[in-house]
């Protein structure tokens, strides 16, 4: 009985000790001018930097074929026709723009296509591999070397805290690098926690202030890869499954809708006698 009253005083020492870490933490004055702000201001001139050595390094606007914009842009057309036509007219919007990209004779996407090698591209033109490689290099290393100056010198910092609750399931992103995050409390940011919350939320103000076309919105960089690797797809195979699709919607629907008000009758039906 000693024992296990002597186990309870403990566990409920621990507990009132945890709580108390949790409830009655007092942050020093200190961190908010020693971290908290060096850490959001070296962001915010690290990211003013990137924006203007990515401008110098930058070589100048690459051609690019008239032709192959059009053949991608009708593919991108077609599908969207393709993914909204149930909010258009079906007997003239849907039918006109359907002929637009179908017709045996004058169709989009009837239409020869020749299909473009991305890798002979960036053979025949190496600029274009050069600079997705600076573009890649600017956004890696200074994250990177700003990642390594805020884990080496103000790594195990508690630094904020949120004013509103948090569930638990915030605890992983809030409380990076802090070996007592089980007994804190969750709305509670230590200083890797708020490094990412700066990287990832500066977007807007870096808007703010040098204008909507940055170099460093990384959003629009991977954006941009994407639709470069995109233009190297195989449109010929795209063009026919395209076509496809926008031929057999009106069979789909047909086979959907046939006698769609002679099933609901009949489940209304049902539904009444089960009440």
């Amino acid at each position: 009985s000693t024992t296990m009253s002597s186990m309870a005083a403990a566990s409920t020492t621990g507990a009132s000790s945890s709580s108390a870490l949790s409830n009655s933490l007092t942050l020093d004055p200190a961190i908010r001018t020693w971290v908290l702000v060096p850490i959001s201001l070296a962001m915010f001139l690290i990211g003013v930097i990137r924006h203007h050595a990515s401008r110098l390094l930058a070589t100048g606007p690459r051609k690019v074929e008239l032709k192959a914009v059009r053949e991608s842009q009708a593919v991108m057309r077609a599908s969207r026709l393709r993914m909204n036509h149930a909010w258009i007219s079906r007997e003239a919007s849907f039918r006109m723009r359907r002929a637009f990209f179908n017709d045996k004779k004058e169709g989009v996407l009837q239409q020869k296509v020749k299909n473009n090698n991305p890798q002979a591209q960036m053979m025949s033109d190496p600029s274009m591999m050069q600079d997705m490689m600076m573009k890649n290099m600017s956004m890696i290393i200074p994250q990177s070397l700003t990642f390594m100056w805020v884990s080496f010198f103000f790594s195990g910092f508690v630094m904020a805290k949120a004013p509103f609750p948090l569930t638990q399931k915030f605890r992983v992103m809030l409380q990076r690098g802090i070996d007592i995050s089980g007994s804190l409390d969750v709305t509670y940011v230590s200083s890797l926690s708020w490094y990412f919350m700066n990287m990832f939320g500066m977007r807007g103000l870096f808007t703010l202030t040098l204008g909507e076309g940055n170099a460093i919105d990384d959003t629009a960089l991977m954006q941009q890869q994407m639709e470069q690797a995109g233009a190297g797809m195989d449109k010929a195979n795209a063009f026919v499954m395209e076509r496809e699709n926008l031929e057999l919607i009106e069979a789909r629907d047909g086979m959907v809708y046939e006698k769609a008000e002679e099933r609901a009758a009949k489940v209304l039906k049902r539904a009444l006698r089960a009440r």
